[in-house]
């Protein structure tokens, strides 16, 4: 509807060390506000009728991670479902993926990089390899 907010959250998924794929969704507050609440970096999900759509790489991709993948899912608030699972019970394979980054090693900044080089980067759009201790509002 013309005039009404719209909220988003994007997330990235994988099931093998080499394919990921990109997740966009799009909806109400609430919906938004639930669905980044459903789950936690690690946990396992699986996702029910999202559409599939080429992705547009230039757009894109300078806010999300590179995916080997010309596509993405997206997550539709009256279509889709993002259920958490138990798979590591079923599935140890996926422990070893929980820490392999999305990016190539050669692809990014520390944040000490960032602190002795910042005027020679400043305008630059860059990919930072950092831990996250807390995410909120």
């Amino acid at each position: 509807d013309i005039g009404t907010e719209r909220y988003t959250f994007n997330f990235t998924i994988r099931d093998s060390p080499t394919y990921f794929i990109n997740v966009q969704s799009w909806g109400r507050e609430e919906y938004i506000r639930s669905l980044s609440e459903s789950f936690r970096v690690g946990d396992c999900v699986t996702i029910e009728n999202p559409l599939i759509q080429s992705k547009e790489a230039e757009r894109e991709e300078k806010f999300s991670p590179v995916t080997p993948s010309g596509y993405k899912l997206l997550l539709s608030e009256n279509h889709s479902v993002v259920k958490t699972s138990s798979c590591y019970d079923t599935d140890t394979r996926l422990l070893s993926l929980l820490h392999l980054p999305v990016k190539d090693p050669q692809d990014y900044y520390s944040l000490g990089d960032i602190v002795a080089n910042g005027q020679s980067l400043h305008g630059r759009v860059l990919n930072v390899l950092a831990a996250v201790m807390a995410v909120s509002e």
